[in-house]
This record gives C-alpha cells, sequence and structure tokens, in this order.
C-alpha cells in the first residue's frame, strides 16, 4: 500500500503530489482540489455557513484508494480557522447532511473516503462539505480566516 501527502494554504487544500512506483507497471494517482471558501458572512444574522470543496482523484493500476483529511488547527470534531490570535470553529465532512466527520479514519467517529476498482483514467470527483456553526460563536472578530488541511491518498 502507498500513501501520499498532499497540502495546500488556504481554508482547505492546494495539492502537490508524490508518486511512487513498485514493480513493472507502474501505480499512479493524480490528485486536485478547490478550496472551501466560506466568503463574507455576518455572525450576527446566521446560524451556519455552509460551503463545499472538491477533491478530485485520477488513478491508473491501482485496486482501490481512500482519501483522507488531517485536522489541521484542531481535533477532528472541532477544527479551527485562525486570523492572528482568533480563532473560528468549522468542520468538514463527507455528507450533506453534516454528520460524518471527514477524518483519517482511525480515530473516534471520523470518516475517509474508499474507492474500490476504480476506472484508470476516470476522475473521482469526491464533494467535501463545509460549516461553520455560527450560532456559538457570536462574539467572534471580524478579519480574513484561513485554515490549512493536509490530504492523504493511499493506494
Amino acid at each position: 500500500m502507498k500513501t501520499t501527502l498532499l497540502w495546500r494554504g488556504g481554508v482547505l487544500v492546494c495539492i502537490t503530489g508524490v508518486m511512487m512506483a513498485f514493480g513493472a507497471q507502474a501505480a499512479t494517482c493524480q490528485v486536485s482540489a478547490s478550496v472551501v471558501s466560506f466568503g463574507s458572512f455576518s455572525p450576527l444574522t446566521m446560524n451556519f455557513v455552509d460551503s463545499t470543496g472538491d477533491i478530485t482523484v485520477n488513478c491508473t493500476d491501482v485496486a482501490g484508494y481512500s482519501v483522507a483529511l488531517l485536522t489541521g488547527n484542531g481535533t477532528y470534531s472541532l477544527r479551527n480557522m485562525v486570523a492572528g490570535g482568533q480563532t473560528l470553529e468549522y468542520n468538514l465532512y463527507r455528507d450533506a447532511a453534516y454528520q460524518q466527520i471527514w477524518g483519517d479514519g482511525n480515530s473516534g467517529d471520523n470518516f475517509d473516503v474508499t474507492n474500490t476498482n476504480p476506472v484508470d483514467g476516470q476522475n473521482y470527483v469526491h464533494t467535501v462539505y463545509g460549516r461553520i456553526p455560527l450560532i456559538s460563536q457570536r462574539g467572534t472578530h471580524p478579519g480574513t480566516y484561513t485554515d490549512t488541511i493536509n490530504i492523504i491518498v493511499t493506494y
């Protein structure tokens, strides 16, 4: 099993990739991602701010792969964006109901995304659902908050 660590600055991710080859045929996965941008909002008038981004995976000669997201500034149950010394709580989810926190699949109730038997050369797009729970953060200071999330693709 091979693991590629990918990262990017911003709210979600920008990608750099490492490919590893073993044997006669090289198994490879190409990955790209869009930033989850929550834009401008007022914590005084909204209870939640939601946004989405995408992680696209295209593999060749693999039996399957999984996509995991690390914590960034915080934990799986509570990620944090930072602006100076201020924090803004948020999280990233696998589902539009915001029930399955997207993690590395190794601890607690967090999940990774697994795809078995992907078709060679086909793009698989995985939507990342982001949510800021403002109802509990009414006193948050204005600013530009960011976080960096590492993506791990294992194949």
